[in-house]
């Protein structure tokens, strides 16, 4: 088995550093996620896939992969989720969800993770 990235413990605090103020109230469907990434051509494989979804974010981890509305990257390095970043926000109102997704991506980036995709 590979070990996990370097960054990844600096990653998990940024992760559950930030907060949904519309978790679990009434109309929140939407989910943040994250991706684990992998590119064996670049000088530190590891990278991260931010997005957010009204679908469930295993399904949407699987269209991903499938080419179905496509990152790219998800599409070629995506190697898994990484649920235990985003839990402790989903669901939430779509809004939030899209404000997290790039505050998500910029925490990532300052916590040191050298390859960050999405977040837009």
């Amino acid at each position: 088995m590979t070990r996990e990235p370097d960054w990844m413990p600096r990653a998990e605090r940024a992760a559950l550093s930030l907060k949904a103020v519309t978790r679990r109230a009434r109309g929140a469907g939407h989910s943040v996620y994250v991706i684990l990434l992998r590119d064996t051509r670049r000088a530190d494989p590891w990278g991260l896939y931010v997005g957010q979804t009204s679908r469930d974010p295993d399904l949407r981890f699987d269209q991903h992969k499938n080419g179905y509305k496509a990152s790219g990257a998800a599409k070629r390095f995506g190697v898994r989720l990484l649920p235990d970043l985003t839990s402790h926000l989903n669901p939430l109102r779509r809004w939030e969800a899209l404000d997290l997704e790039a505050a998500l991506a910029e925490a990532l980036r300052v916590a040191g993770v050298p390859w960050v995709e999405g977040g837009h």
